[in-house]
């Protein structure tokens, strides 16, 4: 099989930015990471459900504010308002075993 130029492993990259896997800043790196994936799930199901910031504030009982720093990833919800603004947007959460190899 030939390579292809344009694809190459990252990790080296990866480690030199934020240490080596487990480290104190690979770890930080991965929940920032995280963070951030919520938080773009969460802006773009509102964008599909028609909803405002404010609106789901409403239903959830908190301010428009909030929704907007959840949406930026500036703050993570707890556990519990996450599924509230879930939800407040029409959706549910489902859990799934996770199979290991």
């Amino acid at each position: 099989m030939k390579a292809n130029k344009n694809l190459y492993d990252v990790s080296a990259e990866l480690e030199r930015e934020f240490g080596p896997v487990g480290s104190e800043g690979w770890n930080n790196a991965v929940e920032q990471a995280w963070a951030e994936y919520n938080a773009e799930m969460l802006l773009e199901t509102r964008k599909k459900a028609r909803m405002t910031q404010a609106q789901v504030a409403e239903r959830i009982g908190a301010t428009k504010s909030y929704i907007s720093r959840v949406e930026r990833g500036k703050i993570v919800p707890t556990a519990t308002s996450y599924f509230r603004i879930v939800n407040a947007l029409g959706y549910s959460v489902e859990l799934i075993p996770v199979i290991r190899p």
